[in-house]
């Protein structure tokens, strides 16, 4: 344990229950539904409403093998390509395995996919695909019906809900295990103030941190907070400094900040174009799968032809599907193009490469088990070494379904857990010794944060743009320890609230994908160093594992190679399924460059 928390209020409520999820995406609904299926108390805690995380957002669909003449082999072929060498493949295996199973689980649960005039499931392809694997719903609005079918499943069930709450930090007991979190509710909730849930077990299920960067696909609410909070508790993170920028963003102009609209991979997959501004299609001859080659090869491809040419966007053209297909397949990414003012079916879309993904996350095993007894991590918050350095396309939402299952059932062969007696009014969180208090950064620091990861860590990195960012985060960190800063980095006090929260934890996960960016001395997956622009397998073919120190800084060790070391090393296997990923230990801590 750190002994690290962010400075708030000591809870002033309290509950109890078996299991708390903390997150309501396909990850977090998936686990907690398993969970409470079984008998557990379970209590789901969200930041705004059910149904309002990242999953919603999903346009594309869920990769999984259950196509006519496609197997999981093929489809952990693909996957492993697509992460570029740094794919576990015992996860990825997992994942293609059980995934025709659990897309099967999420049917029965409700969730209805769009299908072909015989019956059968319509699939389409993405990029890195040779198959058609992927399912959809409402043409390309397939987070959202997945969202619907699991909410609807939550409130039929009556599992007990939070809302509008923001999690703080981890409750542990003297021998360092999980109790339950703190968190703060919100407008609606069904709380005020500062409270507690007090469960043996905790679920991450956070969604990404795209939120870091200006420019993102990301909702607001995706700020990093499960990680951060894993992070002070002393968890282990890992691959933070691989985030795919999605190649096809709608681009809304050069200076265009906050959540931009998404235009699928899938269009691509249906036979749109990428283009410049000439109409030359640039992919052709870069990769033997053109438009639909993995997102980090397209998204290099469209930024080096934006430097070539001196723009700042690209085109995707798809003129030739007519007004009838982008109505019918795409109606979701018609809207909001027409709603900027750009009509799909006559024109080019500008596009531009955007935050999008986080490949990495709190470093978990194949039952979703953080190096922090208790503590589990599941969905874009995790990194279980399905993704490597770069995802495959549609994998995220079947990655969420599959280890939230895999974590239901660990949870469920343990038992209901002792929970212990409940903690002195005068140490109402349960921490012995008191924890040091993190300065708070002042809400306005978030787009500081921002503006200083976008230019120093964004599509493309270098030695010289990564230390200034380290130096300037650094130096935003300086000055919240006095009193906060604001935009600019003038002093301002920060007062505890949501908003100084959010700040602080996008501080906190930027310093460290930063420091493993500055490491990675390599060009690999989404991690582009323009100084060292060649992918080094001899050196690099191994994972970056990242810790925060006593002080709050990083400390970055390497993996001896691609495998991950057990999260809890001498801990028995589990009997009732696969034992723990292979023992490599990782090598000495190495102090981050200063």
């Amino acid at each position: 344990m750190t002994g690290i928390r962010l400075t708030a209020p000591a809870p002033g409520w309290s509950i109890d229950a078996d299991v708390v999820v903390v997150g309501s995406g396909v990850a977090g609904l998936t686990t907690a539904l398993r969970c409470a299926s079984a008998g557990l108390a379970t209590v789901v805690v969200t930041k705004a409403r059910l149904d309002d995380g990242s999953t919603r957002w999903a346009q594309g669909g869920i990769a999984a093998a259950i196509g006519e003449g496609d197997t999981p082999e093929q489809h952990l072929d693909d996957t492993l390509v697509a992460g570029a060498g740094l794919c576990d493949e015992a996860a990825v295996r997992t994942l293609v395995t059980e995934g025709p199973g659990a897309v099967n689980r999420l049917i029965g649960t409700g969730a209805r996919f769009d299908t072909t005039e015989a019956g059968a499931l319509a699939l389409t392809r993405e990029g890195g695909h040779h198959r058609r694997r992927i399912a959809h719903a409402g043409g390309d609005a397939t987070g959202a019906e997945v969202s619907r079918a699991l909410v609807g499943a939550v409130r039929s069930a009556a599992l007990r809900t939070i809302e509008n709450a923001l999690v703080l930090d981890l409750l542990t007991d003297a021998e360092g295990r999980t109790t339950g979190v703190t968190l703060h509710v919100m407008g609606e909730g069904q709380h005020d103030g500062v409270g507690a849930v007090r469960a043996p077990a905790v679920v991450l299920a956070t969604g990404g941190m795209g939120q870091v960067f200006s420019a993102t696909t990301n909702p607001p609410v995706s700020t990093g907070d499960g990680v951060a909070l894993a992070l002070r508790a002393g968890a282990e993170v890992s691959d933070l400094e691989f985030v795919q920028f999605h190649p096809t963003v709608l681009f809304l102009g050069a200076g265009a900040e906050g959540q931009q609209p998404l235009v699928s991979e899938a269009v691509r997959g249906e036979g749109a174009h990428l283009v410049d501004a000439s109409g030359t299609r640039f992919m052709l001859g870069q990769h033997e799968l053109a438009e639909l080659a993995p997102r980090d090869i397209v998204a290099k491809a469209i930024t080096r032809q934006m430097r070539l040419t001196g723009t700042e966007n690209m085109y995707l053209d798809a003129r030739h599907f007519g007004a009838e297909m982008w109505a019918r397949r795409f109606p979701t990414i018609l809207a909001a193009c027409r709603a900027h003012g750009i009509d799909p079916v006559t024109e080019p879309v500008p596009v531009a490469p955007a935050a999008h993904y986080a490949s990495g996350g709190v470093r978990t095993d194949l039952w979703g088990r953080t190096t922090v007894p208790g503590l589990y991590a599941c969905g874009e918050t995790a990194c279980t070494g399905v993704h490597g350095a770069n995802r495959l396309a549609s994998n995220s939402l079947l990655e969420g379904l599959v280890f939230a299952e895999r974590i239901a059932a660990d949870i469920v062969a343990a038992g209901p857990q002792e929970r212990g007696p409940e903690p002195a009014p005068e140490r109402a969180d349960g921490q012995d010794p008191a924890p040091a208090p993190v300065p708070l950064l002042a809400a306005e620091s978030r787009t500081a944060v921002q503006r200083i990861m976008t230019r120093g860590a964004g599509v493309i990195r270098s030695a010289s743009s990564l230390a200034e960012a380290a130096e300037r985060l650094e130096a935003l960190g300086r000055t919240a320890s006095a009193s906060g800063t604001d935009a600019e980095g003038a002093a301002k006090d920060a007062v505890p609230g949501v908003e100084a929260w959010e700040a602080t934890n996008l501080l906190l996960v930027s310093q460290v994908l930063v420091a493993a960016a500055r490491e990675r001395e390599e060009t690999r997956g989404c991690h582009w160093r323009e100084d060292r622009p060649d992918r080094d397998d001899t050196a690099w073919r191994r994972h970056l594992v990242v810790r925060t120190g006593p002080d709050g800084r990083p400390v970055v060790s390497r993996t001896r190679d691609a495998a991950f070391p057990p999260v809890r090393p001498g801990a028995p296997a589990d009997p009732a399924g696969p034992t723990d990923l292979p023992n490599h230990p990782a090598e000495a801590p190495q102090e981050p460059q200063p």
